[in-house]
């Protein structure tokens, strides 16, 4: 391992500790550190032994090192999927499901992915229509804020399911039907499912229910409204769908690839995550 790009989420003052720590055994290692400028100038760094500052981030690096929540690794996911460079995350954030290891594993965790002992899980994604981006958890259209209540059609390998009044809709793959499909009372997909779900969010039915769509059936959303719809990825606005259009949405296997340590599971997140937020 000879060089690492490094991510952190907007709050500096709870991962600069972090940072160092990183810094200090990518060092004594000989693996270099890429802090892009918004890193260099968040942190207020100044050169140092094996950290590269104003660095532009690379494919060609041997890991992805996250400080941050779910949306940092989101980002990090997104900008390195299609390289096969995994990304090794530290939680900072609230619940961190796709998180490696959590703060208080952090020196032994940093040794650990610096000596390349993890193992490799690839994650899916939703591909949309360019110029949109691909989405490592969900793809949300929902009427936008003081605007009427959302008509929205979709359909299923040519087939119409439906039409709903909603305040929106949300595709998922598994690694993010943990996530806003779960808030609707959409089904957890295990990670490894191949496959999408597609839930409502508060639908104007009593029969509206999500649907686990198979990997193969490319998914078409119509806006049926009379006023546009935003598009989110990841949880990021991403657009606009008009009134009367539609987009397309379809799976693709293996596109990102996360780091986790050996033993670790899907089952043991899912205990873990959202065991504690119930206690």
């Amino acid at each position: 391992m000879t060089e690492i790009t490094v991510l952190t989420h907007r709050h500096p003052q709870d991962t600069t500790p972090a940072l160092c720590e990183l810094a200090r055994q990518a060092a004594a290692a000989g693996v270099k550190l890429r802090l892009d400028a918004e890193e260099t100038l968040k942190h207020g760094l100044s050169a140092g032994e094996g950290v590269l500052l104003d660095a532009p981030i690379k494919d060609d690096v041997a890991l992805c090192v996250v400080l941050g929540g779910d949306g940092t690794i989101l980002r990090a996911l997104q900008r390195y999927a299609g390289t096969g460079v995994p990304v090794f995350a530290v939680n900072f954030g609230e619940i961190g499901f796709l998180a490696t290891i959590e703060p208080d594993q952090l020196e032994d965790g940093i040794r650990r992915a610096l000596s390349g002992d993890f193992e490799l899980l690839r994650l899916p994604a939703i591909v949309l229509e360019s110029p949109l981006p691909s989405a490592i958890n969900d793809v949300a259209v929902h009427r936008k804020v003081g605007e009427r209540v959302a008509e929205i059609a979709y359909r299923l390998a040519g087939e119409e399911i439906g039409s709903v009044r909603c305040d929106g809709l949300v595709v998922a793959t598994p690694a993010g039907s943990t996530g806003y499909n779960l808030a609707n009372g959409g089904p957890v997909m295990a990670w490894g499912v191949a496959g999408l779900v597609v839930s409502f969010i508060a639908p104007h039915s009593l029969s509206a229910r999500a649907l686990v769509v198979a990997p193969g059936d490319r998914l078409a959303i119509h806006n049926r409204g009379r006023d546009p719809l935003d598009i989110a990825v990841d949880g990021r606005p991403a657009g606009e769908l008009p009134a009367g259009e539609s987009i397309d949405a379809r799976f693709v296997n293996d596109l990102a690839t996360i780091a986790q340590l050996p033993g670790s599971s899907f089952y043991m997140r899912l205990r873990e995550k959202f065991g504690r937020l119930a206690s």
